[in-house]
C-alpha cells in the first residue's frame, strides 16, 4: 500500500518522495505529477462581508436575501455599538523601557479583565467562537502614574469593571485594561486620551 500526500493533488509539477512500502519500509520516487490547478466552481467571489462568520465557503442565506444598503446600515449600527476592550499604557514606560516589556504590561492587564469577568455575558459575547477572531481593543496612553491611578478610580466611581496590572514585585501601576463592554457605555471615560502611538 503506498501513502501519498495531499498536496500531491494540489500542487504541481512537483518530485512527490512520499510514496512508501509498507512491505520494505523503503522510499519510492514517483515521477513529476502535473495537476493544473483551477479553483472550484463553487469558488465564490462575493465579498467577505456578505459570507457567514463561521464559514468562509458558505454563503450567509440572510445576508443573500438582504439588500446591500440595509446590510451596511446594520454593520454601522454593530459597529456604533460594537464590543470594546480598552487599554491603557503610561507613556513614561513607553519612552523608557524595552517596548516589549510595555506591550507585555498591556497583555496582562487584558487578559485579567477578561478572566476576573469569564462569567458576564459581554465577555462572553466577546470571547465567543463566532466573535474570538474579530475582538475590537483600542490602545490608549495616559502620561504617567498618576494619570493611570486617577482613570483608574474615574472607572471605579462609574462601575465600570477594569484591571489595574500592578507589577511585582516592584508594585507599581504600570497599565489598566477594562472588560469587554458596548463601546457606548465605555467611550465617554477615554475621550480625552490619546491613541497610543
Amino acid at each position: 500500500m503506498y501513502v501519498y500526500t495531499m498536496a500531491a493533488s494540489l500542487f504541481a509539477p512537483f518530485r512527490c518522495p512520499c510514496a512508501v512500502s509498507q512491505s520494505h519500509s523503503t522510499i519510492i520516487h514517483s515521477t513529476r505529477v502535473w495537476a493544473p490547478f483551477s479553483p472550484p466552481a463553487s469558488l465564490s467571489t462575493r465579498p467577505l462581508s456578505r459570507l457567514s462568520p463561521t464559514s468562509m465557503s458558505q454563503p450567509n442565506s440572510a445576508a443573500e436575501s438582504t439588500p446591500l444598503a440595509s446590510q451596511d446600515d446594520a454593520v454601522e449600527a454593530q459597529s456604533s455599538d460594537a464590543l470594546v476592550q480598552y487599554v491603557v499604557l503610561r507613556r513614561d514606560l513607553i519612552d523608557t523601557w524595552p517596548l516589549g516589556s510595555v506591550v507585555t504590561q498591556g497583555c496582562h492587564a487584558s487578559v485579567s479583565a477578561i478572566w476576573s469577568n469569564k462569567d458576564d455575558p459581554h465577555t462572553l459575547q466577546y470571547c465567543s467562537p463566532e466573535n474570538i477572531d474579530s475582538m475590537h481593543k483600542v490602545t490608549l496612553e495616559v502620561k504617567g502614574e498618576t494619570q493611570i491611578l486617577n482613570l483608574s478610580a474615574k472607572l471605579t466611581a462609574g462601575g465600570i469593571a477594569h484591571k489595574l496590572w500592578i507589577e511585582q514585585p516592584e508594585n507599581f501601576p504600570t497599565c489598566l485594561a477594562t472588560k469587554p463592554y458596548p463601546k457606548s457605555i465605555v467611550s465617554s471615560y477615554f475621550k480625552k486620551l490619546k491613541l497610543c502611538k
